[in-house]
């Protein structure tokens, strides 16, 4: 492979997994095809490339899903990017341009954990957004299963950079989310997809989640999720999750969300992991691990 590779970083927040390119250096670009390629072959959610703001922050972070498609807001990518700018700077907190706007992520007391102020989530339905009007967005009119006996109803849907239905369950293990997810993916009441979570109440303050995530399918984890989650589970006053600070258990781990009431912004905590370091051929889209 030699000198022709590009180098890349691979990360994970809680097992969602991105590989990181540094394009702040013009590199080459890989295509929509290219990406669903690599990402079948290593094993990612989201191709994260870091490039120049714009706008003169710390850098502008371009996501794109394993199957190719661009999207705007990625919760755990902004932690693991965030620790990535924070280390390489020496600093407390990096500022990270998206197409969702401007991110922050601070340095936590252990090195791992990182902070990320996700901003504030958009409830309306024309913000969602969704095909119809909906007036209270904390439960609209969507089943999948048979009118009288559905199999799922009423989600809440938020919006945190990209659209979010939440489904409230009993029991998360108690679905086909492989065979459910694609369905309600695709479902015309999201003009722009949609990411598809259930949730169930598993103890004071405690959320269970699974995600299927748009353009990628099953997720260990999805920041983004868990705050569109949080701040649902906030607007239903549920009587178990009393105030404005929940734990969000996935798959990949737990996730401290906060909807901050002085200003509404969504604050995320959880982990952040380096795995090993590589490099691409981008003609052949081969790839070698070079360092952990």
């Amino acid at each position: 492979m030699g000198v022709n590779g590009i180098p890349f970083l691979k990360m994970n927040g809680l097992g969602n997994n991105f590989v990181v390119f540094d394009s702040r250096e013009p590199l080459p670009v890989l295509s929509r095809e290219q990406i669903a390629m690599f990402a079948r072959d290593i094993n990612f959610d989201q191709m994260i490339t870091l490039e120049k703001s714009p706008l003169g922050v710390d850098l502008f972070m371009r996501i794109n899903n394993a199957d190719g498609s661009e999207v705007s807001a990625c919760g755990n990518a902004t932690r693991c990017i965030g620790r990535l700018l924070m280390e390489e700077n020496g600093a407390e907190n990096a500022t990270i341009q998206t197409n969702a706007g401007l991110l922050y992520a601070y340095k936590t007391e252990d090195p791992q954990r990182i902070t990320v102020d996700m901003g504030t989530p958009k409830l309306g339905w024309e913000d969602i957004p969704l095909s119809e009007e909906f007036r209270d967005t904390r439960a609209i009119e969507l089943q999948i299963g048979p009118i009288d006996d559905p199999i799922l109803d009423s989600p809440s849907v938020v919006n945190m950079g990209n659209p979010h239905a939440i489904f409230w369950v009993e029991d998360v293990n108690g679905y086909d989310m492989g065979r459910i997810g694609p369905l309600l993916e695709f479902h015309p009441i999201f003009p722009e997809k949609a990411n598809i979570s259930i949730a169930a109440i598993t103890g004071q303050n405690e959320l269970t989640l699974r995600v299927w995530e748009r353009g990628v399918g099953l997720t260990k984890a999805c920041g983004t999720a868990a705050c569109a989650a949080g701040v649902a589970a906030v607007r239903k006053n549920f009587k178990q999750l009393p105030g404005r600070k929940n734990t969000i258990i996935l798959p990949g781990g737990p996730l401290e969300i906060e909807w901050r009431q002085s200003d509404e912004h969504v604050l995320m905590t959880g982990d952040t992991e380096f795995e090993f370091e590589g490099v691409l051929d981008p003609e052949t889209l081969s790839w070698e691990r070079i360092a952990a």
